[in-house]
């Protein structure tokens, strides 16, 4: 069989037969997408013609024009097929064994978001008075820092308005046709968000005739693109840098550690898997605050005579 079937070929059969409907919708386009790399790189290798020599020759090609992450991630797909076909005798060797990941050098990806002055210029200018609209919707996520699919499937049983917090248990899958609400990104993005008062009168007053159990923000089809473009034209408005929906989210973490927030905290309100992922993305806001942190303790210690 090996000697008739295409690496590429193979591939595609694995992931029916054990990614489809097995994992998350978005994951698996991501082996999709893989798929789709291996028959434009290598449309002719057989599973009988991989050796570890072809197989690092498949990594180095993909590595030319992706970052070292993203190789690792093809890698990881594609060894764990050739594994099932190592253990099903269609190949006799683990071609991937001692590979070696590759990858153009990472490009620095900043972060954007908001200062405080420049966020209460955009909560200035939102429309708060005409009923649910994305205006409500982009205030919802400055104040909770939510991932755009969290806070399109919220409904407003997820208000517990007399605690004062917001229950985080689903997501809405937008990117599919059909849409319709889908789990969340890991188990830690499931929490309770605590709301100031403010928000709660808002939400309170806005959810109070809506179904319980419907999403609020969800009437039709939606887009990120369209939500990013109306955001770009409020920030246009209020004269402030232009950011997308999701640095209303960075905004949100960035002013919670400026104000002294631990960064424990800020991780298990942003719902991240664990503080690691918080602290590489916003590192240069945790070094500017150890520097003032240090300053603080020299002034101290100077003091004490």
């Amino acid at each position: 069989m090996a000697q008739e079937l295409r690496l590429h070929e193979y591939f595609f059969q694995w992931i029916q037969l054990y990614k489809k409907d097995a994992v998350r919708p978005v994951t698996y386009q991501k082996y999709e997408m893989t798929h789709r790399q291996l028959v434009s790189l290598a449309p002719d290798l057989y599973l009988a013609d991989i050796t570890r020599l072809t197989y690092q020759q498949l990594l180095n090609d993909y590595a030319e024009s992706h970052e070292r992450q993203t190789v690792m991630d093809f890698h990881r797909h594609v060894k764990s097929a050739l594994v099932d076909a190592l253990e099903d005798n269609l190949i006799s060797r683990d071609p991937t064994r001692k590979a070696t990941i590759k990858g153009v050098q990472q490009r620095q990806h900043k972060i954007k978001f908001l200062n405080q002055h420049e966020m209460q210029s955009l909560l200035n200018i939102l429309r708060l008075d005409e009923g649910v609209n994305w205006d409500y919707f982009l205030l919802l996520i400055s104040k909770t820092g939510l991932r755009f699919a969290e806070a399109l499937a919220l409904t407003p049983s997820d208000f517990d308005f007399a605690h004062q917090y917001l229950n985080v248990n689903k997501t809405w899958d937008y990117k599919s046709d059909k849409g319709g609400f889908a789990p969340t990104k890991n188990k830690s993005s499931v929490r309770k968000v605590q709301l100031d008062w403010q928000t709660v009168i808002q939400f309170s007053q806005l959810t109070r005739d809506l179904p319980d159990d419907k999403p609020i923000f969800v009437q039709r089809k939606v887009y990120n693109d369209t939500v990013n473009h109306y955001l770009e034209r409020l920030c246009k408005r209020a004269k402030i840098p232009v950011i997308s929906v999701h640095g209303l989210r960075h905004t949100h973490a960035s002013l919670l550690l400026y104000a002294g927030v631990s960064i424990a905290s800020v991780a298990r309100r942003l719902g991240h898997s664990d503080m690691t992922t918080t602290q590489h993305t916003y590192l240069h806001i945790i070094q500017e605050l150890e520097n003032q942190d240090n300053d603080k303790i020299m002034k101290h210690l100077a003091s004490l005579i």
